[in-house]
């Protein structure tokens, strides 16, 4: 006989069963979510209107505005993937730093980072910068581990560098401000080219013959002509980027936003269209298959909404969230315990599936007991994010990996390459690569201050001068009499910079909205 308190672990193991099997995640947990709701109302662990709750709070989440953000994110950056930018900007890069040993390199990673900010797919940067550097890495004899693996990874900065779609997600699932998450994200994405930089650093003086510098005579362009399209390609990109995230308040140090993420999203869509048009690659197929692609993944997410809000209803409604709580937050270590072990878990599960499914039904399942154990969320989210990029480069499941082979095999086809590009070497070309990746993991865990300190200052409210300020005010309105110095201008004091935060844990704890559901559901069915 199955008992409520072991059901949550066979749902979670049900859970990562049906994310394995390879049939799409979002039907699959609706139908185990559907499946486990019919079986825990047989067993009458919560009465059949708990399901019937089922709807309305679909409707709630999609209701969402934040999630319209998604597809406006997303039209941006199909947009500027197709408009010519990368492969102007890697040309003229490529020229500048070319004639420095491992140049080549250095242009990958500086444009990685650029398009990263403002195209949002790992695909089209992968295949975009395969095509522009890939031959010409392998005409003046770079490694070629190291050609694949730069591309690979310069490809997935776009995970972690704002605007990206990611941190949207992460932080429509953990509650907090899209801004705060931009903010928080700069330090590792700096960091990670920095990383990336002192790797080809050190291989162009330990092994310069695997990144040799490129002939000046190579060069296409010279002096002034080559700043100025390496500017006409920078230029116009930093300034929408800079306007997108202005506007939400996603760039330290600006602390008002005075646009809504839709809001700027939709301004970015719009700043897409005219450098599009400035590029002249703007026309009715650009438009539709830009728009098509918006589509898809905008109806995949949705789905998988509809899937994870199915199963997380029927989990909390069986004491799930307190099992996993329990779970995690009794291992040793405490909060790096927990942090090391979500992040392992995080690492493996990202094999199998896409940042989109970890982000939507294993982040609900994991941030209560973040928040908890006294973690601050957006430190929490950027994390995962950098942990997440990893999905996309361990072999032999990494996505950029497979865009990477196909791509090579196409210009191998077409007579662009002058040999064929063998598996073995993307793959042992990308372990570098990833290992920077989890050290950049290691160090933000171990180093919080690289995601903190770029967020705004939380202002501590003191809970105990709020009380003695009603109590006054309730003694003037009585008739009473006031404390000398006590006014209502001294409402300002309640929130000084250097009000003791720990007042605040006085406050009476909150019900679990899923706990009042039950209870009240409970109550009417024993009233009939």
């Amino acid at each position: 006989m199955i008992s409520m308190e072991s059901f949550p672990p066979l749902m979670f193991a049900g859970l990562i069963f049906v994310m394995l099997i390879g049939f799409p995640v979002a039907f699959s947990l609706a139908a185990l979510g559907l499946a486990c709701g019919v079986f825990a109302v047989s067993q009458g662990w919560f009465p059949p209107e708990f399901m019937g709750a089922l709807p309305q709070n679909v409707f709630g989440i999609l209701s969402n505005d934040l999630l319209l953000a998604i597809p406006f994110f997303t039209l941006m950056g199909a947009l500027l993937e197709k408009c010519g930018l990368a492969e102007d900007m890697l040309d003229s890069m490529g020229q500048l730093f070319g004639p420095i040993r491992g140049g080549l390199g250095y242009s990958v990673i500086i444009v990685g980072f650029i398009l990263g900010a403002i195209t949002g797919t790992v695909a089209g940067q992968v295949i975009a910068m395969a095509m522009i550097s890939l031959p010409v890495m392998m005409r003046y004899g770079y490694n070629m581990r190291y050609a694949t693996g730069v591309l690979a990874a310069s490809g997935t900065i776009t995970q972690l560098v704002p605007p990206s779609l990611v941190l949207v997600v992460l932080a429509d699932q953990l509650g907090k401000s899209v801004g705060d998450m931009y903010k928080g994200a700069w330090g590792p994405s700096i960091l990670q080219v920095l990383i990336f930089a002192l790797y080809t650093f050190v291989l162009s003086r330990l092994k310069p013959e695997h990144v040799p510098g490129v002939p000046k005579e190579a060069r296409t362009l010279q002096g002034w002509a080559l700043w100025k399209k390496c500017l006409r390609g920078i230029i116009p990109s930093a300034v929408l980027i800079f306007a997108v995230l202005g506007s939400m308040g996603g760039l330290p140090g600006i602390n008002t936003a005075v646009a809504t993420p839709t809001e700027a999203g939709a301004m970015g869509a719009m700043g897409a269209f005219v450098l599009a048009a400035l590029h002249r690659r703007l026309n009715w197929p650009l438009i539709k298959g830009t728009m098509m692609g918006t589509m898809r993944i905008t109806a995949m997410v949705v789905f998988i909404l509809i899937g994870s809000r199915t199963f997380s209803l029927v989990f909390q409604g069986v004491e799930g969230g307190r099992w996993i709580e329990h779970m995690l937050s009794n291992l040793p270590g405490g909060q790096v315990g927990f942090l090391l072990v979500v992040n392992l878990f995080i690492f493996f599960l990202a094999f199998f599936l896409d940042f989109f499914e970890i982000a939507f039904i294993i982040l609900p399942l994991l941030g209560p007991v973040a928040e908890k154990m006294g973690i601050d969320l957006v430190w929490f989210g950027v994390m995962l994010c950098v942990n997440m990029q990893t999905s996309f480069m361990h072999p032999p499941f990494g996505f950029a990996l497979f865009y990477l082979r196909g791509i090579s095999d196409t210009l191998f086809k077409n007579g662009s390459l002058p040999k064929k590009v063998e598996s073995s070497d993307i793959y042992m070309g990308a372990i570098p690569w990833v290992l920077m990746q989890l050290v950049l993991v290691a160090v933000v865990i171990f180093v919080p201050e690289t995601v903190t300190a770029f967020l705004d200052k939380e202002k501590a409210v003191d809970l105990n001068k709020a009380a003695e300020m009603l109590q006054d005010m309730g003694g003037q309105h009585d008739g009473q009499a006031a404390k000398p110095g006590m006014s209502s201008d001294d409402a300002a004091k309640l929130f000084a910079p250097d009000a003791p935060a720990s007042a605040a844990a006085s406050a009476p704890a909150e019900e679990d909205p899923m706990e009042a559901v039950k209870r009240s559901m409970q109550q009417d069915a024993s009233k009939k």
